[in-house]
């Protein structure tokens, strides 16, 4: 008895050893970080590509570093996520920088511009002209490290309650729209509305504004927006390939090892593609169900409103440029000269496609 009790506590006084022993978390190498979105939850493509992006680096870094998603109102509102990420109450964030005007008009470059670049541009310049390091350059000072790290790809113009015939059927439209789109519809006299994607469907269905775009075929089938409000308008010229943003607290994401900070750029660079995928395919299939099965009527906004729309472009690129700080300066001509040179060749190869295919196609 004696014997069995010594063993015993010896036993005993190793276990609580190495319960004192044990190392923190941190200490072993692991991380845990928060990422904090702009989206429901759930939400397709949008919110299952930031629950992807989440997944893909905690299994990249073999769980040395760990994200648990939080979708909008969880920890933060949906259009907090860029000041929650800079103020370093959470290490990441998952949004559409064009959410942040407020803070630079500059940050409407690295995720849609009216009459913009599509998504294979706005790739080609932020990975390959340039774009990366003056997107760094205007966080630097919110202490963000931004990424892009998904894309919608081409959107709609949106929801109308009535039809679109003329360029005065917008004067006095109440629409959601974010973005220098926004300032383009108030330029021809619509009064534009902010809202996240989970107030648009109760708003629309209300009366409180008259229209709507949120993304696509694929988001859009999922709020319901069919429901409320059956002329369905493209081309969406606010959003031509519209980038979605993964930012890092950069106090946070400088402190990781290489290796870590390199996983979690891959794993945004691959989530641009991932999502790309998710758009193409998930909206293709809802605009089959929605037209097919729910009587919405498919339109195309009139030549005389896409001219107006287009002059009005101008005239709000033009005004922006020149009450602009010298970065923002910097980042539209960079944005501008990479436009035009891949204007002549998406113009000469894959538009030239397109038309040849729809031309055999029928």
């Amino acid at each position: 008895m004696k014997n069995i009790g010594r063993r015993s506590f010896m036993a005993a006084s190793a276990s609580a050893a190495g319960l004192a022993l044990a190392k923190p978390a941190l200490s072993q190498g692991l991380r845990e970080w928060r990422m904090v979105t702009a989206w429901p939850k759930g939400l397709p493509g949008v919110g299952t590509g930031a629950e992807r992006l989440a997944e893909r680096i905690s299994a990249m870094s073999n769980g040395k570093l760990t994200v648990k998603v939080h979708a909008a109102g969880e920890i933060v509102p949906a259009l907090q996520v860029f000041d929650a990420v800079s103020q370093g109450s959470v290490e990441m964030g998952h949004d559409a920088s064009f959410y942040h005007l407020g803070k630079s008009k500059a940050t409407a470059f690295f995720s849609a511009v009216p009459f913009g670049m599509s998504a294979n541009e706005t790739s080609a310049w932020i990975d390959h002209g340039g774009g990366q390091a003056l997107w760094e350059e205007l966080y630097e000072p919110f202490d963000l490290q931004p990424f892009a790290a998904g894309t919608t790809g081409t959107q709609m113009l949106g929801w109308f309650r009535h039809e679109l015939s003329s360029i005065d059927d917008l004067q006095g439209l109440k629409m959601r729209m974010p973005g220098l789109g926004g300032a383009v519809l108030e330029k021809v006299g619509a009064t534009v509305v902010l809202l996240p994607a989970g107030e648009i469907f109760p708003a629309l269905q209300s009366g409180a504004i008259d229209a709507a775009e949120f993304i696509g075929p694929y988001n859009d089938i999922a709020l319901g927006l069919h429901q409320v409000a059956k002329n369905y308008y493209s081309p969406g010229f606010q959003d031509s390939g519209t980038a979605l943003e993964c930012v890092v607290n950069k106090t946070q994401y400088n402190q990781l090892p290489k290796d870590l900070q390199h996983i979690v750029r891959v794993a945004c660079q691959a989530g641009y593609v991932d999502m790309w995928g998710e758009y193409q395919n998930g909206s293709a299939a809802a605009l089959q169900v929605m037209k097919n099965e729910h009587g919405v009527r498919l339109r195309r906004a009139p030549r005389e409103v896409i001219e107006a729309l287009g002059r009005a472009t101008r005239d709000v690129l033009e005004e922006e440029r020149a009450n602009a700080d010298p970065i923002t300066v910097k980042i539209f001509d960079s944005w501008d000269a990479s436009l035009t040179k891949q204007s002549e060749y998406t113009s000469f190869a894959e538009q030239a496609y397109l038309n040849a295919r729809k031309l055999v196609q029928g």
